[in-house]
């Protein structure tokens, strides 16, 4: 199926390899060009984190790992096969037309993300022939270009974790299960050598592959076939160059050159399908992907929708395709940020389907990576999402608006009274029948003013009379007013109805009610009615008048009721001119003796006449008629005779004749009367047939009506039934949530009491069961009715102050049984922030409490006996600043506590103690033997004179604290 070409252009027609790397990228990088060969065709492009602020030596240390030219990166440089550029230290670097692109990184660029936007330039430029290796790495530096590249149909690489120094950036590549092979980096190098030579990677263009004869074709027919059995998705309406190319990517993946090679790999191993499935339905899809397509949503279609609507009436949104979900979220997003400058909040219901069950569970989790939520700005971020340990997930008001379901869009059935329709980026892979029928789907299940909203590749197409363009850059449509049925193969078991309006029935009148003014205007219309027809604005026909078949009849091929395409070749000029005057002039135009045919005696007159329907819609009535060249009528003058006598056989004959002739006239009444007869019961039968098809049309339109209803109910049902499997997988989650939280409860050891706010028992844990003598079925009671062992009073009237105030308090009480507590009553928060009762908690603190009065005493214990000793004792801490001192201190110095306490000893007074012998004593000799005995100062005190002191000093130790100096003070007496 794919075979190598020759381009013009050969020298560009080679593939380039992207390799990213972080830290220990150094070792990967070497390894795997130590096992390349150098003539792989190849270019090789290595991007590593590098310091901004040093140069880099890597082009040196890549050299020297491999024979092929290494250089680094610069501006312009024009890449080539079997060579390998090194990106620069502080740069950006993507590739375009060929040649690398290097920019400054921006200061602020906190998260360093240069192998995402090599990756995504090189999907951009190469497409096919684009390569994507991740190597060893912190963060998740790749995920998103290898997805790029996997969507433009290139090939993505891994390392294996065994191999990589640091796993990070590879394992994060891998599960975005967009890689395609998990290696070690010499295995990356055989692989690359394996498959450099396939055909799939050395043809740029992959937009003509065709099947070449009628064997290959019958092969790409079993592979469809196979993928339906096996997936039930029947891919054959889809464009077969899209499946074509995905199956020449799985081919170069497999080595395989041949599509009957493939089929017979298929057949071997059933995983390839799957694989092959996944591979057709790749997800490629981000927050606010074209921000500029949102916006316009916000300006354009949001307003529109809310005009002169009721407050109570749902915006209903389907997003068909959601992939993983984001687009979803990101108009829901958009409508909370239009709604929350509205003066009401408009219910949302957003339907969001996928043919990928697996897309469907992501989008449900609502759970992306950094790198997903990149196009995310920070008030949003802060917003709509929450950190959780994988990533970012979507808050609970934005999930809650959406409903995932699983669907095939080109065979199940649609959903109905829709306002915007989503479809982006999924009519691409459509072939022209399978969007022809896709989008009257859309239009039925649209309402009469709803927005279809596409892709920035995608357009209506052949549907154009079912839309009408709002914005061409975006691709906004709005549904024309235009009835139509839904397709029959979706009629069956359609989820979401549209009421269809009932047709007009014309009200069944009886003969006798028919009047006269009534009765002749129909019998003149029968009898002169003008032949012709009635076309719309794009000039389709929607009503014929009279026999038209002189001048109109149907083209061969595709059916059309286009009047131009009708009309006999002859009038077709003259008509396309009288009916851009009547056109451009709004008024009634003709134009006489055109001729139907050459040589024909007969002309034709043509007339349009415009009018509008409820001043919308613009019609026109077009009229034909033939007019003949009358003949100038010769007068004949019969010249004079003499008269003859008759002859008897004459006589005869004449008085036969006469006789014939009154015969005749006879016969002619009699014939007239009995046609008169006819007329009057061709009228009676006329009348009843009227009757009779006005009976049937109210019957047809009663039918009508019921099928709608039932139509109407299924759709119901369905919706239920999607409304329903959501609600009971968030019902599950909510028990699981439950679940943990009342295990959490039970696993508390902390009495803990919940209430509402009428202060109503909701949960408590089983410690709380005790103090409050409390059962299960105590569930739902008031508190006031609990007899508590609690000692006090007012416990009702705290927690509604609590609750009145959403102030926490806190105070000790004792129980029944003596102990102590530490009652802490807090507000009830939900996640709303709204206030909805209080939480009453108890701690025990007995223990604590009596350890403190117990403290209480043998410190006042202490005080005392310090205060009685009858030598000066001074208590420092390790830096020499006073902490206290005794009575018998300040009496010997003669100074007060507010002169001593708090500032350093040396400082006292006049300087007393700032003496060399007592530094080194507190500074040097203390702290080694921790206790120093009758250390003696003399000195010549501020208050007392001179005087010499006997001091003691030893080390106090305290628990997590720092150590306490002690002094003991003793006046010595000396000798006058």
């Amino acid at each position: 199926m794919v075979s190598a070409t020759s381009p013009a252009n050969s020298e560009q027609s080679f593939p380039v390899v992207g390799v990213g790397a972080s830290a220990g990228g150094l070792e990967a990088f070497t390894e795997l060009l130590s096992h390349l060969p150098i003539d792989t065709g190849m270019a090789f492009v290595l991007i590593q984190h590098l310091d901004p602020n040093q140069p880099s030596a890597l082009s040196e240390i890549m050299a020297r790992a491999t024979s092929m030219p290494v250089s680094m990166a610069a501006d312009g440089l024009t890449v080539a096969p079997n060579q390998v550029y090194v990106i620069p230290p502080n740069r950006v670097m993507t590739i375009a037309a060929g040649g690398l692109r290097l920019r400054p990184r921006h200061p602020n660029e906190v998260i360093n993300r240069v192998v995402d936007i090599f990756f995504e330039s090189l999907a951009q430029e190469r497409g096919n022939q684009a390569i994507a290796i991740v190597l060893s790495g912190h963060g998740d530096d790749g995920t998103l270009g290898i997805e790029a590249i996997k969507a433009a149909g290139g090939i993505t690489m891994a390392q294996t974790a065994a191999s990589a120094q640091s796993g990070s950036m590879p394992h994060r590549a891998i599960a975005t299960s967009q890689v395609d092979f998990v290696l070690a980096p010499e295995e990356m190098a055989q692989t690359l050598a394996d498959i450099g030579s396939h055909p799939y990677l050395n043809r740029a263009d992959l937009s003509d592959i065709v099947v070449t004869d009628t064997a290959e074709q019958d092969t790409f027919t079993t592979i469809l076939n196979l993928l339906r059995s096996r997936t039930r998705v029947d891919f054959s309406q889809y464009k077969p160059t899209t499946l074509k190319r995905r199956m020449a990517r799985r081919m170069a993946l497999h080595n395989l050159e041949s599509l009957a090679a493939y089929q017979r790999y298929l057949q071997a191993q059933p995983t390839e399908l799957e694989a092959l499935h996944q591979e057709i339905l790749i997800n490629v899809t981000s927050f606010f992907r074209d921000a500029e397509a949102f916006e316009a949503l916000k300006t354009e279609v949001f307003p529109a929708l809310l005009r002169g609507r009721d407050r109570h009436d749902p915006i209903r949104i389907w997003v068909a395709g959601c992939s993983t979900g984001e687009e979803a979220y990101s108009i829901a997003i958009c409508w909370l940020e239009y709604l929350a400058y509205q003066t009401f909040n408009q219910p949302i219901q957003i339907f969001a389907t996928d043919i990928s069950e697996a897309a469907v569970e992501t989008a449900r989790r609502g759970i992306y990576r950094e790198a997903q939520i990149a196009d995310v700005t920070p008030d949003r971020l802060q917003r709509f999402f929450v950190a959780v340990e994988q990533g970012y997930q979507v808050n609970s008001t934005v999930r809650e608006l959406c409903i995932f379901a699983r669907q095939n869009l080109t065979s199940d059935p649609p959903f109905s009274q829709l306002d915007l329709v989503s479809c982006r980026n999924v009519l691409i892979y459509f072939g022209s029948a399978l969007q022809a029928k896709v989008l009257p789907m859309f239009h039925y299940g649209l309402k009469p003013h709803g927005f279809l909203m596409l892709g920035s590749s995608e357009t209506v197409g052949d549907s154009s009379d079912l839309f009408s363009l709002v914005n061409r850059k975006h691709k906004l449509y709005a549904k024309q007013s235009l009835s139509l049925r839904l397709p029959r193969e979706f009629e069956q078991s359609s989820p979401m109805r549209t009421v269809l309006p009932s047709p007009m029935v014309r009200p069944a009148r009886a003969a006798k009610d028919i009047d006269l003014e009534a009765a002749t205007t129909a019998a003149i219309l029968q009898r002169y009615q003008p032949t012709g027809v009635v076309v719309d604005a794009k000039l389709e026909i929607v009503q014929f008048k009279g026999q038209t078949g002189i001048y109109l009849e149907p083209e061969p091929g595709r059916a059309s009721l286009n009047l131009l395409t009708m009309t006999k070749e002859p009038l077709r000029l003259d008509l396309r001119t009288v009916i851009y005057q009547a056109e451009q002039s709004g008024q009634p135009a003709s134009r006489e003796s055109v001729t139907l045919q050459a040589g024909d005696r007969q002309r034709v007159r043509l007339d349009v006449i415009p009018f509008s329907l409820n001043d919308t819609d613009t019609f026109y009535l077009v009229l034909f008629e033939t007019m003949a060249i009358e003949t100038p009528v010769v007068d004949l003058i019969p010249a004079d005779d003499d008269w003859v006598a008759e002859p008897p056989e004459i006589k005869r004959y004449r008085q036969e004749m006469e006789r014939l002739q009154q015969d005749l006239e006879t016969t002619r009444s009699h014939l007239q009367s009995i046609i008169r007869e006819r007329e009057f019961a061709n009228q009676d039968l006329r009348a009843a047939n009227e009757e009779i098809l006005s009976s049937n049309e109210e019957l047809q339109s009663t039918n009508e009506e019921l099928q709608t209803a039932k139509e109407e109910i299924q759709a119901t049902n369905e919706e239920l039934g999607t409304i329903n499997d959501e609600l009971y997988r968030r019902n599950a989650e909510a028990t699981r949530i439950t679940d943990d939280f009342q295990n959490l409860l039970n696993s508390i050891n902390v009495p803990v009491l919940m209430l509402g706010s009428d202060l109503r028992i909701r949960r408590f844990t089983p410690a709380a069961a005790q103090l409050f003598n409390l059962i299960a079925s105590d569930i739902g009671r008031p508190l006031g009715d609990i007899n508590h062992r609690l000692a006090i009073a007012d416990l009702e009237q705290q927690i509604l102050a609590v609750i009145d105030t959403l102030t926490q308090t806190s105070q000790e009480i004792q129980g029944q049984d003596e102990l102590w507590y530490e009652l802490q009553i807090r507000p009830y928060r939900t996640l709303d922030n709204r206030i909805d009762g209080a939480v009453v908690v108890l701690i025990d603190i007995d223990r604590l409490k009596r350890n403190t009065e117990q403290l209480r005493a043998a410190r006042d214990l202490a005080e005392g006996i310090v205060q009685t000793v009858r030598e000066g004792l001074v208590v420092l801490t390790h830096e020499f600043r006073v902490v206290t001192a005794n009575e018998q201190f300040y009496q010997l110095f003669q100074v007060n506590p507010n002169e001593t306490e708090n500032r350093i000893i040396f400082e006292l007074g006049n300087g007393q103690w700032n003496s060399p012998q007592l530094r080194s004593l507190l500074q040097e000799i203390l702290p080694q033997q921790q206790r120093l005995t009758d250390f003696q100062v003399t000195h010549n005190f501020e208050h007392i004179g001179p005087k010499t002191m006997v001091l003691n000093a030893c080390t106090l130790t305290q628990h997590n604290e720092d150590d306490l100096i002690l002094i003991a003070i003793e006046e010595l007496d000396t000798e006058p």
